[in-house]
């Protein structure tokens, strides 16, 4: 889960001067990890032992999540798709190496994989007072998800935006399934952790907004209910940053590895880039009922990519696959003005072939695998070892 304490790095000015003049997007990730045990696959309270071994030019890119069995990662803003999975490569290989160094393992998953002692909150004061408001709302030893952000030129054409991105977000989540296993056994979910989130009282897909005012408002009023402590609270599957003018896409759980990160970026890039364009051309949103958002996010949940989902056209269940295809042909156009076409070919290839990290984790127990080799499995992946695989 995200706290609010963590963000993209600040933009470089020439980069962002760069972006404006061709009229393109920037984009940054930020991901969050478990750790585990040296041996087993329980998690274990390592994060301030990592910490001391993170390199220090990187520090300011490594941040604490709400437990102390998690750590997050984030990448500076890029334009070059290839500099960004040099990024998240770098940020892995290096966290991976500073866990194994304090004793422990980094772990990208969405939910614990396996029973464990119970991992305490980060001694932190706002920290405290998430526990103190909201109680157990996280169980085990934390949620990881992926956030990408993408930039927008101002907060009101960001909330349309928003307003647009509302009905693509369910086959985003299934694309990103990533935690079928809690406590030591599968949970008939791909995605664990999205059950888990819809805990806190403010998760679900973003309302429809006419405006930015609407949305300050809102906010507003999320906070003085209690709801939330302040606006890093706010989780909606997509939301605008508080701190960056950017769009923030976060309901899918972390990537097994590196390049599926890069695939949801790209995929997310060119549809907000596409969005931009109805916006500006004035293309009403579609009218998407809520509750049947709410259904196609339970199903994603459900079913990942190996099952079914909505089609928001025709309100009609449909292979989950086909949509994600659907979605790959809407967006092209953009992905190829980004330069990121060839590389989001490939990598959607990849991720057709393997499945999602939930399929993935299945077919390792179907083939008489225990919990403790999905996880000797995914420790490789996370740490960069054959992500082809």
């Amino acid at each position: 889960m995200d706290t609010g304490a963590a963000g993209a790095t600040i933009i470089d000015p020439e980069l962002a001067e760069r972006a404006e003049s061709h009229d393109l997007l920037t984009l940054g990730v930020e991901e969050e990890y478990l750790l585990v045990d040296a041996v087993e696959p329980r998690a274990v309270e390592a994060v301030e032992a990592v910490f001391d071994h993170v390199p220090p030019e990187l520090s300011d890119a490594v941040q604490h999540e709400l437990t102390r069995g998690q750590i997050e990662v984030a990448s500076p803003p890029q334009l070059e798709l290839s500099v960004l999975a040099t990024a998240l490569r770098d940020l892995r290989s290096a966290v991976s190496a500073a866990a194994e160094q304090a004793g422990a393992r980094l772990l990208a998953m969405g939910a614990g994989p396996a029973a464990g002692p119970n991992i305490r909150i980060v001694d932190k004061p706002r920290y405290h007072r998430m526990r103190e408001r909201f109680g157990d709302l996280s169980p085990g030893p934390g949620l990881c998800g992926t956030h990408v952000h993408v930039s927008v030129p101002d907060d009101e054409t960001g909330v349309q935006i928003l307003n647009h991105l509302r009905p693509w977000l369910p086959i985003f989540q299934a694309a990103t399934a990533n935690s079928p296993l809690f406590s030591g056994r599968d949970t008939g979910y791909a995605s664990w952790r999205s059950l888990m989130w819809e805990r806190w009282p403010t998760v679900g897909p973003t309302p429809y907004l006419r405006s930015f005012a609407e949305y300050e408002t809102l906010v507003a009023d999320l906070e003085s209910s209690g709801a939330m402590l302040d606006e890093g609270m706010l989780y909606w599957y997509a939301r605008l940053s508080a701190r960056y003018p950017t769009v923030e896409i976060r309901m899918g759980d972390v990537m097994p590895t590196t390049e599926d990160a890069v695939l949801l970026a790209a995929l997310a890039r060119a549809l907000v880039a596409t969005l931009l364009h109805e916006v500006r051309d004035g293309k009403p949103a579609p009218d998407v009922p809520h509750p049947l958002l709410m259904a196609a996010h339970w199903r994603a949940a459900h079913d990942g990519l190996e099952g079914l989902n909505i089609d928001m056209a025709t309100r009609e269940p449909r292979p989950a696959w086909k949509l994600m295809r659907q979605l790959f042909d809407y967006v092209r156009p953009e992905l190829e003005r980004h330069g990121d076409l060839e590389t989001a070919t490939v990598l959607m290839g990849r991720l057709r072939a393997h499945g999602t990290g939930a399929a993935r984790q299945r077919a390792i127990l179907s083939q008489g695998g225990s919990v403790s080799d999905v996880v000797d499995r995914f420790v490789r992946l996370t740490r960069g070892e054959d992500p082809t695989t």
